[in-house]
C-alpha cells in the first residue's frame, strides 16, 4: 500500500532546497484520536501538519525572497474544530508572511517582496470566507487527467492549457498518471513510482520543456517524484522565455 500512496521521495525542506515551491496538499485527522492532531495523508497518514508547516517556515525565514503556494484541497475526517485548529497553526506557523487574498493580476514578486509576505494558502472549503489570508480554492483550478496513459495525459494537459482562464486566476497543470485498480493489482510489488512514474516521467519532462509560460501558457506544473529527473529546474528555466518577450517587446 505504502509503495502506491508515496509520491514524493523528498521531504518538504528537500523538495524547497530543489526549487519547488507549490504543495498539493490533503489533510486529515484520525477518527477516534482524542488529541484532535492533523496529518498530511494520500492513501495513508504521512507526518503531522504543524511539523510540515514549521519545516515550510524554517526555509522561508532563510530565504526572505522566496514565495510558496500551498494549496489546501482535500480534508477528511474534519468538523469545524478541526478546521479552525487547522487555520490557526497556519497563522501561527508564519504570522506576517501570509498573503491576504486579492487579485492575480495585482501581484508580482516586486510588491510581495516590498509587504514581505511568502506564503499564499489556497483553502478549497468555505472556511476561507472568514480569513482574509486564505484565498478560495476557485483562484488556483488543478484539472486531473486521471489517467495512466501518458499520451491521453498529456492531450488533456494541452486541452486544458487551450481553456484556462487568462485573467482572474492560477493554473496548475496536473503532469501526473493515476493508477487504476487493475493497475494496482498488476504491479503490486512495484508500486506508483516503478510501475508509472519512472518509464513515463522523461515523455512528461519532454512536455515540460517545450512549453511557453504566461496567460495563456503554462503557470504551475505538478509531478509526481520530481527527484528522478532535474524536473524543478526544467520548470523554472521556462521564466527565461518571458525574459526573452519582454525584451524583444523593448526592440
Amino acid at each position: 500500500m505504502k509503495k502506491w500512496s508515496v509520491t514524493q521521495n523528498l521531504t518538504f525542506r528537500e523538495q524547497l532546497d530543489a526549487g519547488i515551491r507549490y504543495f498539493d496538499l490533503r489533510v486529515s485527522s484520525k477518527p477516534g484520536d482524542a488529541d484532535q492532531e492533523i496529518y498530511f495523508i494520500h492513501g495513508l497518514f504521512g507526518i503531522r501538519v504543524w511539523d510540515g508547516l514549521m519545516e515550510i517556515d524554517s526555509f522561508l525565514t532563510q530565504h526572505p525572497q522566496e514565495i510558496v503556494f500551498l494549496d489546501f484541497n482535500h480534508f477528511y475526517a474534519m468538523d469545524e474544530a478541526h478546521h479552525k485548529r487547522l487555520i490557526l497553526w497556519i497563522q501561527e506557523a508564519f504570522g506576517s508572511k501570509l498573503c491576504s487574498a486579492c487579485s492575480v493580476e495585482s501581484m508580482t514578486l516586486q510588491t510581495l517582496w516590498e509587504k514581505k509576505c511568502q506564503v499564499l494558502i489556497f483553502y478549497h472549503c468555505p472556511f476561507y470566507k472568514q480569513y482574509p489570508f486564505l484565498w478560495p480554492g476557485k483562484k488556483i483550478p488543478a484539472p486531473w487527467a486521471n489517467t495512466t496513459s501518458v499520451h491521453k495525459l498529456i492531450l488533456f494537459l494541452e486541452t486544458t492549457l487551450s481553456e484556462r482562464s487568462p485573467h482572474g486566476s492560477f493554473h496548475v497543470s496536473q503532469a501526473i498518471l493515476t493508477p487504476r485498480v487493475k493497475t494496482i493489482a498488476r504491479g503490486l510489488v512495484g508500486g506508483l513510482k516503478n510501475t508509472l512514474v519512472h518509464r513515463n516521467l522523461p515523455a512528461i519532462l519532454d512536455w515540460v520543456k517545450t512549453q511557453k509560460p504566461g496567460a495563456l501558457g503554462v503557470n504551475i506544473i505538478t509531478s509526481d517524484f520530481v527527484d528522478l529527473v532535474d524536473f524543478a529546474t526544467a520548470v523554472i528555466e521556462l521564466n527565461d522565455l518571458l525574459q526573452e518577450d519582454r525584451a524583444l517587446a523593448k526592440c
